[in-house]
């Protein structure tokens, strides 16, 4: 696991309003939100599952945060006594972590340094979380990037703790994923695909654009949609994003 970085302490800029708390948070839009977390279904039950194992051995107050791979939280799990101060701040599913939505954050800061950090209350812009003691990090199911964890509490004396639960959750979730991986694998009819079609696939969950797969292969843009339209038919999907995240979990791609 790399080194934790220990933030510096972040000068405000007199041009920041989150830092003043006067700029509202972004959020995705219900609608977006609800797709986001279908595709992301496995790793939201991987970290509410690793967390429902881990609180079992709890005796602090902890606040736990799941982002997608832009910052998008995903889901959230924390214990009894936060349940008060939690439903009444600005936190939810849907809300964007970045600096630009809610001023510096764990969650931000390591997304730009792509690094485990350990910020302190004082170095948060919005004045929301500057209760929080926050250890936020990059999470992998493999080699696969797929978002940030955070884990936080309002107990200075308890960082080295936050620290060790929060190396935890991974290997936890790594598992748990896996595992779900496995058994919808198994239970999910394969589907087939013609060689034109899986090539086509592999080039989507490389990155490349219609006009780029087309000139690749020679052929013309139309004929590239129509395979796309026909591979998100039988996959069951409307986008390359969810058309690659199924693809993945079944080993076509």
């Amino acid at each position: 696991m790399p080194a934790i970085t220990f933030a510096t302490r972040h000068e405000e800029s007199p041009t920041c309003s989150h830092a003043a708390g006067t700029a509202p948070f972004d959020y995705l839009p219900k609608s977006s939100l609800d797709r986001l977390r279908k595709i992301n279904h496995f790793l939201i039950h991987a970290f509410q599952n690793s967390i429902s194992v881990i609180q079992e051995n709890l005796t602090g107050t902890y606040l736990f945060l799941l982002t997608d791979s832009n910052g998008v939280l995903l889901s959230m799990n924390y214990s009894s006594d936060l349940k008060a101060v939690v439903e009444h701040s600005p936190i939810r599913p849907g809300m964007f972590f970045t600096a630009q939505s809610c001023g510096v954050n764990a969650i931000s800061v390591t997304m730009d340094s792509n690094e485990p950090v350990v910020l302190l209350p004082e170095q948060h812009e919005s004045p929301f979380f500057q209760s929080w003691h926050c250890y936020a990090a990059p999470l992998f199911m493999g080699s696969q990037h797929v978002g940030y964890l955070d884990v936080s509490t309002i107990n200075a004396d308890m960082q080295g703790e936050l620290i060790a639960i929060a190396k935890l959750i991974p290997a936890y979730m790594q598992n748990c994923y896996q595992s779900q991986q496995t058994a919808e694998a198994c239970d999910k009819p394969a589907v087939e695909f013609t060689e034109r079609q899986l090539t086509i696939l592999e080039m989507i969950a490389g990155g490349l654009t219609v006009k780029a797969i087309a000139l690749k292969l020679k052929i013309k843009e139309c004929t590239v949609n129509h395979h796309k339209k026909v591979i998100f038919n039988k996959l069951g999907v409307q986008s390359s994003t969810e058309a690659v995240s199924i693809a993945s979990r079944m080993s076509y791609v």
